[in-house]
């Protein structure tokens, strides 16, 4: 008989992006208990009081009273505590404070600082801070462990102490002297080390170099067949695991529940298909702990992640509830009661058929003038119709749902508003339409973020309604500057091998400089982008400045950064009457993502250009 599967299981909650009310965080604790859940990981950087590092705590952040009171209601109903202090990437909540800005890995002319940027393993000061960060965190670490991060460390070695260090012994040992270095002092400290898993894909050298005691977390957020991905490396996949575990070193699981940046709404399909991938490749490896993470959950209602770990429950409470519909009823059922869970279920699956996701489609909630005017209105309308049905469905099921359910309804009728607007297809009557939306998103937006968080303070998703409402009453006066310039660079990018590309649109100026009108990460966020190969394709669009003066056409190109390649297809300019069409259809951009090593992310650095050049007649 094969062995039970029983692994450590854990829950996160992402403090660093915003504060939760401390009462509705003690009011939860004994819910996970009952679920099932012995760990609560904590992600905090400047989310709590450091006593011995004062500087560092932002003004809403969690006195050391207050979280005090967390941690001793998590031992009382027998959750045992990991504080995640980030002590590689992800350090920016210490290098903000002037006096510890010298700690950054980054440097300018003459050697000074940056403003922004992550510590340097090297500087003398880094391991001082570390153990007054660590010390002071020592007490409410009840597992007898702490995590200390390093993830995403993109700029380890640009400091010229580490440069030196990689000239002699490499990259991958240089990282792993660091991580024997932080082994050593929470040692001290009585405590087992923890740390994320992913440099490892990036440095594998480093991998017999490591403590074998501490222990590797290994996350990934996408739904997968076999194993874990890289998205760096053009989503191929790791065997990582499988190394990690034939060294003797512990592993740990690690799914997300919740949803990425801007979505009001996790997407519920892919976020269980991605929690039963890690629970079905866990029983295989062997690991001993599922962590199930959530990150940034300041644009929607945390209640919604809660419902996500308590279908993940199903797992432990009820072997065998592998449905993703059934997994999500139960967790509906967990989180608020029986009554309509399953028809909340419902509701939440099919709203993953309009996901509000990926960095192309964010775009208009920094302005309305990146907002394609050429683009076919058929499939917002169709969102729009959906979301304003599961909306009013919504009505009798529980606030968060609802609130959310209007959010997404208020998103999509802006984004059918601003296309017509922006192609002066608006009448007033929409526009009276629209005003009603303002009003619903408003009131929607101020739900979400005073559910469980502080009522005085304003949400993320309140200042994007604001600063829609501005852009309306421009409209509304009859300016048309907040669709941009009149000309329009309009164009498509093919993401067929999808990585961590940025896309950007340039344009020269009469001192021959040039100039970013608009640029914006492939990156989707779905299951159905996390693959090597894709058909993905969205509309971009550009403002331009141009007088019209067909003798002296704008100069154009894009650049792309980051890493990977793209397809820039069907380029336009146009002012919605006379269209200027680009010389070619479809041109490649970039170049294959690698397959090892340490990707160069200097996102102040081109990879690859592409002029745009024009058909020798400009067609109307």
């Amino acid at each position: 008989m094969a062995a039970t599967f029983t692994p450590v299981r854990s829950f996160q909650w992402d403090l660093a992006r915003q504060v939760e009310r401390l009462d509705w965080l003690l009011a939860q604790l004994p819910r996970y208990a009952d679920w099932g859940y012995q760990e609560l990981h904590l992600h905090l950087e400047d989310a709590v009081e450091f006593p011995s590092l004062p500087a560092v705590a932002r003004r809403d952040a969690y006195s050391y009273a207050q979280f005090t009171r967390l941690v001793d209601e998590a031992t009382r109903v027998g959750i045992k505590v990991v504080p995640i202090v980030n002590l590689l990437g992800h350090t920016q909540y210490l290098i903000k404070v002037p006096e510890l800005r010298e700690l950054n890995e980054l440097r300018g002319e003459g050697g000074s600082p940056l403003p922004s940027g992550q510590i340097c393993p090297l500087h003398p000061r880094t391991l001082e801070v570390a153990e007054k960060l660590l010390r002071d965190m020592a007490p409410f670490c009840t597992a007898g462990r702490v995590h200390v991060g390093l993830d995403e460390s993109f700029d380890l070695g640009r400091h010229p102490r580490s440069r030196k260090e990689i000239s002699r012994i490499g990259l991958a040992a240089h990282f792993a002297r660091y991580v024997n270095r932080l082994h050593t002092l929470t040692g001290s400290l009585g405590l087992r080390m923890g740390m994320w898993a992913d440099m490892l894909y990036f440095l594998p050298d480093a991998i017999p170099l490591l403590p074998t005691d501490v222990i590797q977390y290994e996350w990934y957020y996408y739904g997968f067949p076999r194993r874990p991905r890289v998205e760096l490396f053009n989503f191929a996949e790791s065997t990582l695991g499988e190394r990690l575990r034939a060294r003797g070193i512990t592993v740990w699981g690690c799914p997300m529940n919740g949803s990425a940046r801007y979505e009001p709404l996790p997407h519920f399909t892919d976020r269980l298909d991605n929690i039963l991938s890690w629970w079905r490749h866990g029983r295989r490896l062997g690991i001993e702990g599922l962590l199930v993470t959530s990150w940034e959950p300041f644009r929607l209602a945390i209640e919604m992640t809660t419902v996500v770990d308590a279908a993940a429950a199903c797992l432990w409470l009820n072997p065998g509830v592998e449905d993703p519909q059934e997994m999500l009823a139960r967790g509906f059922a967990r989180t608020f009661g029986a009554r309509s869970a399953r028809k909340a279920a419902r509701l939440a699956l099919a709203s993953d058929r309009y996901p509000f996701g990926g960095y192309p489609r964010w775009e208009i909630n920094q302005d309305w003038a990146h907002v394609s005017r050429r683009e076919p209105l058929a499939p917002y309308l169709a969102e729009r119709s959906f979301c304003a049905a599961a909306a009013a469905a919504a009505q009798p099921l529980p606030a968060p749902l609802r609130a959310s359910l209007a959010f997404r309804a208020y998103l999509a009728e802006r984004e059918v508003f601003v296309r017509r607007a922006g192609r002066s297809l608006a009448t007033v009557a929409e526009g009276r339409r629209f005003a009603r939306a303002l009003s619903s998103g408003r009131r929607a937006a101020r739900t979400l973020w005073r559910l469980t968080r502080d009522p005085q303070t304003e949400g993320a998703n309140e200042r994007i309604v604001e600063a829609d409402a501005g852009f309306f009453r421009a409209w509304q006066k009859g300016d048309r500057s907040v669709f941009g310039a009149p000309w329009q660079l309009c164009y498509r990018v093919r993401n067929f091998a999808p990585a961590l590309q940025l896309v950007r649109a340039e344009q020269q100026q009469a001192d021959g400089s040039w100039t970013t009108v608009q640029s914006c990460l492939t990156v989707e966020f779905q299951t159905r982008a996390a693959q090597p190969r894709t058909a993905i394709v969205r509309e971009h669009a550009a403002p331009v400045r141009w007088e019209g003066d067909f003798k002296a056409l704008p100069r154009l190109r894009f650049a792309l950064l980051g890493v990977g390649e793209v397809k820039i297809e069907d380029v336009v300019l146009t002012n919605g009457r006379t269209k200027i069409r680009g010389a070619w259809t479809q041109k490649g951009l970039g170049r294959k993502a690698p397959t090892k090593g340490l990707p160069d992310l200097d996102w102040t650095k081109r990879q690859a250009v592409l002029p745009v050049t024009w058909r020798k007649t400009a067609g109307r």
